[in-house]
């Protein structure tokens, strides 16, 4: 896809997460791998104002496009390409479940054999550190190895996969296991997990299953 094309993408992504109550104001950033670095959300700009020409370059070395300002969370967006070189579309939002579990500094356990959307057994929380810092950052980079969706502690949700089409759709999905798990966790009774076995077996069947949408 041409830039243009990509950066529209990307708008239209960050609407689409606000239209299905995945984040608020402009707390979120989304980027897509492009050339050598990416393009990226700028940093304090409501969605429904930006314009393709609003979506900055950042290239592997941190250098961004002269007069733009890229999301403060630019650092953990590289740290994430860096990491996962299957995935080029990261999204991150306060989604309002995945940041409650967040604030109890908890993963999300096997409840739920969808679970594996993230290509794992459960939904790691990384430990906090100061939003747009290299710390932070370098939390980001080694749990994102583990989980193609993190949990930031005391913060939101990151969710990487090879397109922003999987990408909005994986960080849907965890918000609806995050709400779960936050409805179990107020019952104060034992919560039942699917065993290692059980879950092996769905991430094997997961290798056939997901969204199917292929950029072009």
């Amino acid at each position: 896809m041409t830039r243009q094309a990509l950066s529209r993408k990307i708008i239209n992504t960050c609407l689409e997460m606000t239209r299905l109550g995945l984040n608020q104001g402009t707390a979120g950033n989304v980027s897509v791998r492009y050339k050598e670095g990416m393009l990226i959300t700028p940093t304090g700009m409501p969605y429904e104002l930006m314009t393709e020409e609003s979506i900055v370059y950042v290239d592997n070395n941190g250098v961004y496009e002269k007069g733009k300002l890229p999301s403060s969370e630019w650092l953990f967006h590289l740290a994430v390409y860096q990491a996962r070189l299957d995935c080029n579309a990261v999204i991150h939002n306060h989604a309002k479940h995945c940041a409650a579990v967040s604030i109890l500094e908890k993963d999300i356990p096997a409840i739920h054999y969808m679970i594996a959307v993230s290509g794992t057994d459960h939904i790691p929380c990384v430990p906090y550190a100061t939003f747009g810092t290299s710390q932070l950052a370098q939390y980001v980079k080694e749990g994102i190895k583990e989980s193609k969706a993190i949990l930031l502690s005391h913060h939101g949700l990151i969710a990487a996969e090879t397109n922003l089409d999987k990408a909005l759709w994986l960080a849907h999905e965890v918000e609806i296991l995050a709400e779960w798990y936050m409805k179990l966790l107020a019952t104060n009774q034992p919560i039942p997990l699917l065993s290692k076995a059980n879950m092996v077996a769905v991430l094997e069947k997961f290798k056939s299953y997901g969204l199917r949408i292929e950029e072009k």
